[in-house]
């Protein structure tokens, strides 16, 4: 009988293991509430940073961070995977009148739901889909940034070689996108549009990696590396071309190893359809992946 022949590339992540957390500030903790937690349907941290300075929101294997203090606003789109759009729209709807003074919005696509956060953050949430979101049923599976033209080759070539990230350019509607793969169905992308670039305010993305001393020492040489945190965790801001040194982009990454110990640790995630008028026993929480 002959042997099944597998294709073990399709398993490879590369270097980099898995989105952390986005971080940007936020001025009120009611509105943060409202949106991430009850019009989303993600479930606040309850162990660590529960007080009034800081709320951390679980979805799925990852995390949105958001600090008290001048508003920051990402620079493109965050993608995440909900189950039961029927239900999220139902949520949100509610909450228009609890945000109506904010930039709070929402629109349904075919593709997602478009959301705005109080503050201006793009949010889409898509439906799972094991084609494109893998097991996902509840995460963060992108990031996508916009980026000027003519960036996105050497952005991509940046984190092949400096990061160790699978990364490729396709089209993309009008223009190229460079694909970095950032995790399991999991990816950066930098979206090349024509609308004048927004200058970078102090928000920042945190990632997991597998070698973390081969990107250290070559952003080191690079004058890349901006903070030193820990033994388990430093920062860069700019996405440079190697040949020029011209900068690309800016977002801080914040960058930890696989030994940080903060990886992988297990995130409550809640079932936003359990209530009280309707409780089920056992039904309390959700999992992030399909079975």
């Amino acid at each position: 009988m002959q042997q099944k022949q597998y294709d073990r590339a399709a398993e490879d992540l590369g270097n980099i293991v898995g989105i952390g957390h986005v971080n940007v500030c936020i001025t009120d903790q009611h509105h943060g509430t409202d949106f991430y937690v009850t019009g989303l349907g993600y479930t606040r941290d309850p162990f660590l940073n529960t007080g009034s300075g800081n709320m951390w929101i679980n979805v799925g294997m990852s995390q949105f961070h958001l600090p008290m203090g001048m508003p920051d606003v990402l620079r493109g789109v965050v993608g995440l995977v909900s189950p039961d759009r029927a239900a999220l729209l139902d949520r949100l709807t509610r909450m228009r009148k609890n945000l109506k003074d904010t930039k709070f919005d929402f629109r349904e696509s075919n593709d997602c739901v478009e959301t705005v956060c109080p503050w201006g953050n793009r949010i889409h949430v898509h439906t799972p889909d094991a084609g494109r979101f893998g097991r996902i049923t509840l995460g963060m599976p992108y990031i996508r940034f916009d980026v000027r033209p003519g960036t996105a080759e050497r952005i991509a070539h940046f984190y092949r070689e400096i990061l160790r990230a699978p990364a490729q350019v396709h089209k993309n509607g009008a223009g190229p996108e460079a694909k970095v793969q950032v995790g399991e169905q999991q990816y950066f992308y930098f979206r090349e549009t024509d609308a004048p670039e927004k200058p970078y305010d102090k928000h920042h993305v945190q990632i997991y990696i597998a070698d973390f001393s081969g990107p250290y020492r070559r952003l080191l040489d690079l004058g890349l590396i901006t903070i030193e945190d820990n033994q388990y965790q430093y920062r860069f801001k700019d996405i440079i071309d190697l040949d020029t040194k011209e900068v690309l982009f800016t977002v801080e990454h914040e960058t930890r190893s696989q030994t940080n110990p903060m990886y992988a640790r297990p995130l409550i995630n809640r079932n936003p359809a359990a209530t009280n008028t309707d409780y089920k026993p056992g039904h309390d929480s959700m999992s992030w992946a399909m079975p």
